[in-house]
């Protein structure tokens, strides 16, 4: 088995891992920032925003969107590194972020307060159109979590942290969302970030039981990625998997300072292409 590589360590709750450019992007979201890892290990930040979480995407011109959960915005990062309203969605409590190859983005949200402690309530998967248009297309998903669009634009897959499993809807021309199924059951699985790979399998980092997975269709496990920490997200760049991890020790705690790391593990099946 390939030889798990520290890329970056001594960062926080680490997590949105993006390959973008022949780049690796990551937020960390203790210090508020979004980092770019170069070659040597080193990072550099690229966007600060006070917000928790702190995920993010990029639209198919290159441009940055970042979840700004606390005041319930997207912000979208300009050319000249200033950061601008892209959608105003209302309320709180947005996490995961992925964007099609028309525009359109997908957010989720957990329904409850869960650092506050608040009654759980099922979460939902809202669309920012291309045009700008906001509405909900998904709804009664226990706890979404990481996200991917399939390269053809026809499919949105969705990690359901608290249902064990990776769910499936057919993206419509209009954006909306249809046929819900589920895509892998995992068993004993709890689905974080997500990535596709060029075989149409997923990686899914999982903090509790402390690896990342490769799944199939219908969830026949292909190969686990064992770590010393939790997995937060994963991203494939060629054939390299990076994996953000952290010591998690549960609410109200979370991660101890300093346990954030960025890994990096071979793989034989490259990611696509966005």
């Amino acid at each position: 088995m390939s030889e798990i590589r520290v890329l970056v360590s001594g960062r926080g709750l680490v997590e949105s891992p993006r390959w973008h450019g022949g780049r690796l992007y990551f937020s960390d979201w203790t210090a508020g920032e979004v980092l770019v890892v170069g070659d040597s290990g080193d990072t550099e930040v690229v966007a600060r925003v006070a917000s928790l979480p702190l995920c993010t995407a990029f639209l198919p011109d290159g441009r940055l969107l970042v979840v700004s959960s606390g005041d319930g915005r997207l912000l979208r990062q300009e050319p000249d590194g200033s950061l601008v309203t892209h959608a105003d969605l209302g309320r709180s409590g947005w996490n995961d972020i992925a964007v099609d190859g028309r525009g359109n983005a997908y957010v989720n949200r957990a329904n409850f307060d869960m650092l506050g402690g608040g009654e759980f309530q099922p979460g939902s998967v809202t669309l920012v159109s291309a045009a700008g248009e906001v509405r909900d297309v998904a709804g009664d998903i226990a706890f979404p979590n990481g996200m991917v669009v399939t390269p053809d634009d026809t499919t949105l897959i969705v990690a359901d942290s608290y249902g064990h499993c990776l769910l499936a809807f057919d993206i419509d021309p209009d954006g909306g969302l249809s046929n819900r199924r589920v895509w892998a059951d995992l068993g004993a699985g709890t689905p974080d970030g997500i990535c596709l790979d060029a075989e149409g399998a997923v990686w899914y980092a999982d903090v509790p039981n402390q690896w990342c997975a490769r799944v199939a269709e219908g969830g026949e496990v292909l190969r686990v990625v064992n770590l010393d920490r939790g997995g937060f997200a994963c991203a494939l760049g060629g054939r390299t998997l990076y994996v953000v991890a952290a010591e998690w020790r549960g609410l109200p705690e979370m991660v101890p300072p300093g346990t954030g790391q960025v890994l990096a593990v071979d793989v034989d099946v490259p990611g696509v292409s966005r």
